[in-house]
C-alpha cells in the first residue's frame, strides 16, 4: 500500500472513530409499504405503549389511522395514533399541515370516546404550516377540473396547503401566534392570490380572521419548537416513534405519479418533517397488508376486478376511513414491496391482515412484473403509462382454509400460513416481525 493510500485510510478510519455519540436513544419509523390503509396504526399503538414520544412528520387530515384500544376504537386523522398511551406525549412535526378546525374537532370526538389529558401531551410544531378552508375548496375544483381524469384526492385541502408552503406565501402555525397584525396581513395576501387564480371562490376574510383570533388562543398551549424538544429528548434517552402517514406508493417522488399524495412519505420525509439528521434513524418497519389495495385513482397491477377483489373488499371491510370509498383489492405484489424496501430500508416487516385469506383455497402473489415481449423488468416503472403496459407473473400459493383470528403463537397458525409469511420473508430479504390476524392490538402476533 503506498504511503497515500494509507494516509486517506487512516483519516477514514479517523473519520468514523471521532463520531461522538451524541444520542443516547434512536428513532424508530413505522411505514405503509403500499399504497396505505396497511394498519400502521394498529403498529404504532401497539409499539406506543413502550415510547415515550410518538410523532407525525407528514401529511395531513387526509391521512385516516383506526385504532382499537380496550374494545373502544378510535379514527384519528392529524393526531398521532400513539396518542391513545397516556404516558406517551404525541408530535405534530414541521412537515405536517394543519386544518384547525378538524384537529380541534378530531380531539373533540376522541375525547368523548375517552381520550384523556391531551392538553398536557400533545405538542404542535412552531413551523407547521396551516391549511385553510379556501386551500380545501380549491383542491375539490382542481379535481373537477379534471373531470374523467381525477387524480381521486380526499378534497382536504392538502395539495393546495403544500402548494401555498413550495411558493412561499404559505402561513405557519407560529405566524398565527405572533402579531397578528402581520399574520392578517399575509392571510389576505394569500387569499387575494387564491381567488385570482380561482375567482369563483369566496372567502369572508373579516369572519375568518376573527376565527382564527379563536384559535390562536386556542392552540398557543400546544405548540413549540419540536426540533429542539426531539434532540433534547434523544439526548436524554428517550424513545421516539415515527408514525408516516400514507404509504411508499404514495410519496409524491417515489409513487406512482400523478397519483400520489402532496408530500414525501418516504423515509426522508421522517428527517425534513421533524428536523432529525440520519444518523438518529433506528428501526424502519415496513408495514404490508397481507394483500394489496388502494383508494382513488391510478394504475395497480395486481387488482382484481372480480369475486376476489369482491371477496378481499367484504371480509377486509375495505372502506376508507378519511374517505369513506370501497377500497381496490388485488394480490400482494412482491415487485412492489421490493421497490419499496429499496427506498426505505425496512429491517423488518409486520404483515397485516392474514385473517381475510382464511378462506381462500388459493392466493396468487405477484413476483415479477413483464414487458408485453415477456422480458422481466429488473426495476420499478416509473411513469403511469409504462406501469399500466406491463403484465404480472404470479405464484400459486395454496390457502389454509382455517380461521386464524384467534391464534397468538406464529407456530399454532395453519403451515400454509406460516408458509405464506417465510414467503414474502424470503422474497424481500426482511424477516417478518409480526403477523396481524385481527383488529385489536391484542391480535398482532409476535413470530420471533
Amino acid at each position: 500500500m503506498s504511503a497515500t493510500s494509507a494516509t486517506n485510510g487512516t483519516h477514514y478510519e479517523q473519520l468514523h472513530q471521532g463520531r461522538t455519540k451524541m444520542y443516547k436513544s434512536k428513532v424508530d419509523v413505522v411505514l405503509g409499504a403500499q399504497w396505505g390503509d396497511e394498519g400502521k396504526g394498529k403498529v404504532v399503538d401497539m409499539l406506543a405503549s413502550d415510547v415515550d414520544i410518538v410523532c407525525r412528520c407528514q401529511g395531513g387530515n387526509n391521512a385516516g389511522h383506526t385504532v382499537v384500544a380496550n374494545g373502544t376504537e378510535f379514527d384519528f386523522h392529524l393526531l398521532p395514533s400513539g396518542v391513545v398511551n397516556e404516558k406517551c406525549v404525541s408530535v405534530i412535526g414541521n412537515g405536517v399541515v394543519i386544518h384547525l378546525p378538524s384537529l380541534f374537532d378530531e380531539v373533540l370526538k376522541n375525547e368523548a370516546k375517552g381520550l384523556q389529558h391531551l392538553e398536557n401531551r400533545l405538542i404542535i410544531s412552531d413551523r407547521a404550516h396551516l391549511v385553510f378552508d379556501f386551500h380545501q375548496h380549491v383542491d375539490g375544483m382542481q379535481e373537477a377540473e379534471k373531470g374523467g381524469k381525477s387524480l381521486g384526492t380526499t378534497k382536504k385541502g392538502i395539495g393546495p396547503a403544500y402548494s401555498s408552503k413550495a411558493t412561499r406565501n404559505g402561513i405557519r402555525v407560529g405566524e398565527l401566534l405572533g402579531d397578528f397584525n402581520l399574520f392578517s396581513d399575509k392571510f389576505k395576501s394569500i387569499v387575494a392570490t387564491h381567488v385570482r387564480l380561482f375567482p369563483s371562490i369566496n372567502v369572508d376574510v373579516e369572519a375568518e380572521l376573527a376565527r382564527y383570533k379563536d384559535y390562536a388562543d386556542k392552540v398557543r398551549p400546544y405548540v413549540k419548537d419540536t426540533i429542539c424538544f426531539l434532540h433534547t429528548a434523544l439526548r436524554n434517552g428517550k424513545t421516539i416513534l415515527v408514525e408516516g402517514a400514507n404509504a411508499a406508493m404514495l410519496d409524491i417522488d417515489f409513487g406512482t405519479y400523478p397519483y400520489v399524495t402532496s408530500s414525501n412519505c418516504s423515509i426522508g420525509g421522517v428527517l425534513t418533517g421533524l428536523g432529525l439528521p440520519p444518523q438518529t434513524i433506528g428501526e424502519v418497519i415496513g408495514v404490508v397488508k397481507a394483500y394489496t389495495t388502494r383508494v382513488g385513482d391510478g394504475p395497480f397491477p395486481t387488482e382484481q376486478l372480480n369475486d376476489i377483489g369482491d371477496l378481499l373488499q367484504t371480509r377486509g371491510f375495505e372502506i376508507g376511513v378519511t374517505t369513506k370509498r370501497k377500497r381496490r383489492c388485488g394480490w400482494l405484489d412482491i415487485p412492489l414491496l421490493k421497490y419499496t424496501s429499496l427506498v426505505n430500508g425496512y429491517t423488518c416487516i409486520c404483515l397485516t391482515k392474514l385473517d381475510i385469506l382464511d378462506t381462500l383455497p388459493e392466493i396468487k402473489v405477484a413476483v415479477a412484473y413483464k414487458k408485453p415481449n415477456g422480458e422481466k423488468l429488473d426495476h420499478f416503472p416509473g411513469t403511469i403509462a409504462e406501469l399500466g403496459g406491463i403484465e404480472v407473473e404470479y405464484a400459486v400459493l395454496p390457502g389454509w382454509q382455517t380461521s386464524t383470528e384467534h391464534i397468538r403463537n406464529f407456530k399454532e397458525l395453519p403451515e400454509n400460513a406460516q408458509s405464506y409469511v417465510r414467503f414474502l420473508e424470503s422474497e424481500l430479504s426482511v424477516p417478518v416481525r409480526w403477523v396481524g390476524v385481527g383488529k385489536g392490538r391484542e391480535s398482532i402476533i409476535n413470530v420471533h
